[in-house]
């Protein structure tokens, strides 16, 4: 049960959480609590060894201090940074540099698709009303699409999870 748990619970929270913010833009605090919380017991029940949690906790305020600045700079949205630095925790200094390159990957990826469909849509409408760049560029500005970047975020953290404590290290 345990080796199950260690295997299934952060995955199973991460892809709550890319839903929530693909459907509404939003990341419940809740969520991102629970996400940051768990991984005490988890550690405990898995028998991570104790000098590990320093460095556990250390990744998780490090993400949360990068992620402050991306914030500030209006380039993160306020649950991005809660949900980066709770998953931070899980993966301590040792994988997250893993985590943190696998989600700037998959974030690329992401932007570019969304931008990409943006552009999409505004050729159509731009057909539709059938006139020659009319306002093109300000509609080109009024497009510019919102990126739930929590979808990243979790797909960056089940990717670097395949390297972690929990997968490697209950054998």
């Amino acid at each position: 049960m345990i080796t199950f748990l260690s295997i299934a619970l952060l995955p199973t929270l991460l892809i709550i959480a890319a839903v929530s913010d693909f459907m509404t833009y939003r990341i419940p605090n809740w969520l991102t609590l629970l996400t940051a919380a768990l991984f005490f017991p988890m550690a405990v029940m898995t028998a991570l060894p104790l000098d590990a949690y320093t460095w556990h906790i250390a990744a998780g305020a490090l993400l949360f201090f990068v992620g402050f600045v991306l914030w500030q700079l209006n380039l993160l949205g306020a649950g991005d940074v809660k949900l980066m630095a709770a998953v931070g925790i899980w993966f301590g200094m040792s994988h997250v540099f893993n985590f943190v390159i696998d989600t700037a990957l998959v974030g690329f990826a992401q932007a570019a698709l969304m931008g990409l469909w943006a552009l999409f849509m505004l050729s159509t409408e731009i057909n539709a009303e059938s006139s020659k760049f009319s306002g093109f560029w300000s509609k080109l500005r009024g497009k510019i699409p919102n990126v739930p970047y929590g979808v990243s975020i979790a797909l960056g953290g089940i990717l670097a999870f395949r390297d972690t404590w929990w997968l490697h290290g209950l054998q």
